[in-house]
């Protein structure tokens, strides 16, 4: 197999793997005990087929044994005593062997296959052409309900029960029936059929039979439960650590997490909770050190902007304005980008439409022009972060192409919100660079163009915090679409 080819594989069995840890604990306890199962069986049955063989060895050695001490005692009689003889042996009842006398062999349905066949007929042969000094002996096995008996071809079932039923029926268990012929002489045969009192000498899965299969089923459930109950304590440290750090983004004032569990679970915990206050206070300090900035920057921002209104060349003091205007904006606009996602704001449930609606209603007063489609249930979300995301997204769709198509889309699984402008879209090389900081495609940084390149990193920044992201293509007929895509909780985590 190729390196390819063994990809592919890996690939596709990656696939079929439960999703979780738990799962793939299970899996492997199940795949555990179904191999220690098979394994045991393979040595039990090996093990209880040589003792079967062995056992089945002796006990058709005695049979045939006794078998040829039977014939040779029929042999022996003069032909007008045989009937006689066995007139007394059917009225007696309870004789080891049914014999009768035939004029003709008489033919037997053989059944079974198999070692335990070959061992019975080969030691029945050996032994009979031994002790009786004959070549022509018939050894065979039948079903009682088809075992002819008499040259009227009479059926084992329809005789009396002293006559040969008592020696030839084990009920429940009906073994197969041995059957010998021999031939006496012209047109006499010696009938002899017995019972090995072996019942599943022909079941080759005699081993699966249903006794077997539920204790080994029992087996299984017990192990399963008791691996499901261990699996789940072990597991459930780790699977709060995994929602705590679906939930770092969202809330960094979360509680800690409980230092519990086996020690390397416990030493994870340990080091989530240090790394969680050590970005807490990383990013408490960040906006502290951006609010000084701005709050110092702000003071000589205001100085420079009086001595400009004092400058007597009215288009030097425009410039000079616009310099300071654009400054302020910077300044802002990176205050902003710090503050974009507000950590300390608490979750709540949240109505897209209804959100949207509302900032659609702003934008109309301003001259824009917003319509919407679809409906959408609540979404748990931070509002003030979720209304900055949406209008972000708006007020840039609108200022680009005067007009924009919302559409939601909802579904139990994902919310996805696609707005389309009508402006002249974003070339596809230039699809991530528009979402980094302070990047405008737009060239002119004037008032009247306004914008300082923040709104698309800030309304990602939010939206990857919220688990979901942001995707941006050009339309067929023209324009720009973006398409924000939120993940909805899930409150069951499959197996």
């Amino acid at each position: 197999m190729n390196e390819g080819a063994r990809r592919h594989w890996q690939r596709r069995l990656a696939r079929l793997l439960p999703r979780t840890l738990r799962g793939r604990f299970v899996l492997i306890m199940l795949v555990g005990v179904l191999s220690a199962q098979l394994a045991s069986y393979v040595v039990w049955t090996s093990q209880v087929r040589s003792s079967q063989l062995e056992q089945l060895d002796e006990l058709s050695r005695n049979v045939a044994f006794s078998v040829a001490s039977t014939m040779r005692f029929f042999r022996s009689l003069p032909f007008e005593y045989r009937h006689i003889v066995l007139d007394q042996l059917r009225n007696m009842g309870g004789t080891r062997f049914f014999v009768s006398v035939n004029e003709r062999r008489i033919p037997v349905e053989d059944i079974g296959t198999g070692p335990e066949k070959r061992l019975v007929v080969d030691n029945f042969r050996e032994i009979l052409t031994a002790e009786l000094n004959i070549d022509d002996v018939l050894v065979e096995f039948s079903r009682a309900e088809t075992l002819r008996v008499y040259n009227n071809e009479v059926l084992l079932h329809d005789l009396p029960p002293r006559w040969g039923q008592h020696s030839l029926l084990m009920e429940p268990l009906s073994p197969p029936i041995l059957v010998v012929q021999m031939e006496l002489g012209p047109d006499t045969w010696l009938y002899v059929a017995t019972l090995l009192p072996v019942p599943d000498l022909f079941n080759e899965h005699g081993w699966l039979s249903g006794e077997r299969l539920l204790a080994s089923l029992m087996v299984l459930l017990t192990v399963i439960g008791l691996a499901l109950l261990g699996i789940r304590s072990v597991t459930r440290p780790l699977a709060r650590l995994s929602r705590a750090a679906r939930q770092l983004g969202d809330d960094l004032d979360a509680p800690p997490l409980r230092e519990s569990g086996p020690r390397e679970v416990a030493a994870t915990a340990a080091a989530f909770n240090r790394m969680q206050e050590r970005i807490r206070d990383q990013v408490d300090e960040r906006e502290r050190l951006f609010s000084a900035i701005s709050h110092d920057l702000k003071t000589p921002i205001t100085r420079l902007r009086l001595r400009a209104e004092m400058l007597d060349d009215p288009i030097q003091r425009e410039r000079f304005c616009a310099s300071l205007d654009e400054l302020d904006l910077l300044v802002k606009g990176a205050l902003a980008s710090v503050k974009g996602f507000d950590l300390h704001e608490e979750m709540a449930e949240v109505e897209p439409g209804a959100l949207l609606a509302e900032l659609a209603d702003e934008l109309t007063l301003q001259g824009g022009v917003v319509t919407l489609q679809g409906h959408a249930a609540a979404l748990p979300a931070k509002p003030l972060a979720f209304k900055r995301c949406l209008a972000n997204l708006l007020e840039n769709a609108v200022f680009y192409g005067r007009r924009a198509e919302v559409t939601l889309v909802d579904s139990p699984q994902r919310l996805t919100i696609v707005i389309r402008d009508h402006g002249p879209g974003i070339p596809e090389a230039q699809h991530e660079r528009v979402f980094a900081p302070f990047v405008r495609l737009e060239p002119s940084r004037s008032r009247n163009t306004g914008g300082s390149g923040l709104g698309l990193g800030i309304a990602r920044h939010i939206a990857r915090a919220m688990g979901g992201d942001i995707a941006l293509a050009n339309h067929p007929e023209g324009g720009l679409v973006v398409t924000l895509t939120l993940p909805r909780p899930q409150d069951v985590t499959p197996l």
